[in-house]
C-alpha cells in the first residue's frame, strides 16, 4: 500500500482561495471544527436565501454536495447585532477542496 500527498491551496482560513465565500459581509466561514459557515441577519428568510445561494455555488465549484454535518440556528439580542445566527456546519476536506484536487489530479495523470 503506498501512500500519496496531495498538495492543497489553502487561505489563511485553512480553505481553498477558489471556494466561494459568502457574499453578505455580515456572513463568514469560522476556523473551528466542523467549518462553521455562517449567515447572520435580522431577516431569518433573507440568511437562509443568501445561505442557499452560497451552498449551490460551493457545490457548483466542488463538483459534488457540500458535506453539511448540521444546520444550527441560533439568535443574538444585543443591540446592533443580526438577530438570526444560521450556521451550516461542513465538513473541513470540503471547503479545502480535497474532491477538486483529486479530480484535478486525476487529470493530470492520463
Amino acid at each position: 500500500m503506498s501512500e500519496e500527498t496531495i498538495q492543497l491551496e489553502l487561505n489563511e482560513a485553512g480553505v481553498s482561495p477558489k471556494l466561494p465565500m459568502p457574499s453578505d459581509p455580515r456572513d463568514q466561514i469560522q476556523d473551528v471544527p466542523y467549518r462553521p459557515v455562517e449567515f447572520r441577519d435580522d431577516d431569518l428568510p433573507a440568511a437562509l436565501e443568501r445561505c442557499a445561494g452560497w451552498l449551490r455555488q460551493a457545490q457548483q465549484w466542488l463538483g459534488e454536495p457540500v458535506d453539511v454535518l448540521a444546520v444550527h440556528l441560533d439568535y443574538d439580542e444585543r443591540d446592533g447585532y443580526p438577530y438570526y445566527d444560521l450556521k451550516l456546519l461542513c465538513n473541513e476536506e470540503d471547503l479545502a477542496g480535497v474532491p477538486v484536487a483529486l479530480r484535478e489530479r486525476g487529470e493530470a495523470d492520463k
